[in-house]
């Protein structure tokens, strides 16, 4: 059926969401490809029906975010939603010494996420051993930040807001801490709100609202979900050989592919210049 971008509104949870469209559209399956917590908001893709099998080529995108820093304050959860650890009267910092910091994250680098996330540890949600109180090691994951801007200080309320342009697996909350951390404080994040997630931005988005009233406007179609790969044409011939598992003899160089005929039919892969079924849409 396609893919639908909201633009999630603070309270909810990605759940949450994904029930609302099921409801406003009347249909069975609907899936996220990366959840927004519920104090978060912004771009969240929604896959509707058959599209959820491309899942895997888009849960892979970078994402862009605005990100408000709260300075002097660590909770919990790292986010404003947690109960508050410790206090810390903030010193004098400057723009400079901020834009400094932030430019200093940019690049390969280890992460060690937050303990409340829903990261596994031997079968078990970070999250679960936190409300125990339980410790388990945490291991860092491999993240880039490719690009993190000075957006506003307020130094009144000692908070920064900044844009930062990321790799999947990054923790924003963990990056706060860092960032303050660096900053010789310590802080959690206020506000986050996803503005772009691969080529999807806020401006393609819809609230649920607004869905609410144009029920399938703005869905994007199934074959605009991966127009970055390029094309293999089969004939019928063809087809009936590739709907079976047949592997087929083409001219193209190894890579994934969009497959058409007299319609889009999905994904298929050249390995060798034998192409072989992927997913396949109904």
């Amino acid at each position: 059926m396609g893919i639908l971008i909201i633009n999630k509104p603070k309270g909810y949870t990605s759940h949450d969401v994904v029930a609302k469209v099921k409801k406003i559209l009347n249909i069975k399956k609907v899936g996220h490809t990366g959840t927004l917590d519920p104090n978060a908001t912004g771009v969240l893709p929604l896959l509707l029906n058959d599209s959820t099998k491309l899942s895997k080529y888009l849960i892979e995108h970078d994402k862009e975010y605005e990100v408000t820093l709260k300075l002097g304050i660590k909770t919990d959860t790292a986010d404003i939603e947690g109960n508050i650890l410790e206090e810390k009267q903030v010193q004098n910092i400057s723009i400079e010494q901020i834009e400094e910091t932030l430019k200093s994250f940019e690049g390969k680098q280890e992460q060690y996420p937050p303990m409340y996330s829903a990261i596994k540890v031997n079968g078990k949600k970070l999250y679960e051993y936190a409300r125990n109180g339980e410790k388990v090691e945490i291991k860092p994951r491999n993240i880039e930040i490719y690009r993190i801007n000075l957006i506003n200080f307020n130094d009144k309320e000692s908070e920064i807001q900044f844009k930062v342009i990321c790799s999947k697996g990054t923790y924003i909350r963990s990056l706060c801490e860092d960032i303050a951390k660096k900053l010789n404080t310590i802080g959690y994040m206020k506000e986050l709100n996803r503005t772009k997630v691969g080529r999807f931005k806020i401006e393609d988005a819809i609230t649920l609202e607004e869905l609410e009233n144009s029920k399938e406007q703005k869905i994007i179609a199934m074959e605009n979900l991966l127009s970055n790969l390029p094309n293999i044409n089969l004939n019928e011939k063809q087809l009936e050989k590739f709907l079976n598992g047949v592997q087929i003899s083409v001219d193209k160089e190894d890579g994934i592919y969009n497959i058409y005929t007299n319609k889009y039919l999905g994904t298929g892969i050249v390995k060798n210049r034998k192409i072989k079924r992927d997913i396949i849409l109904k």
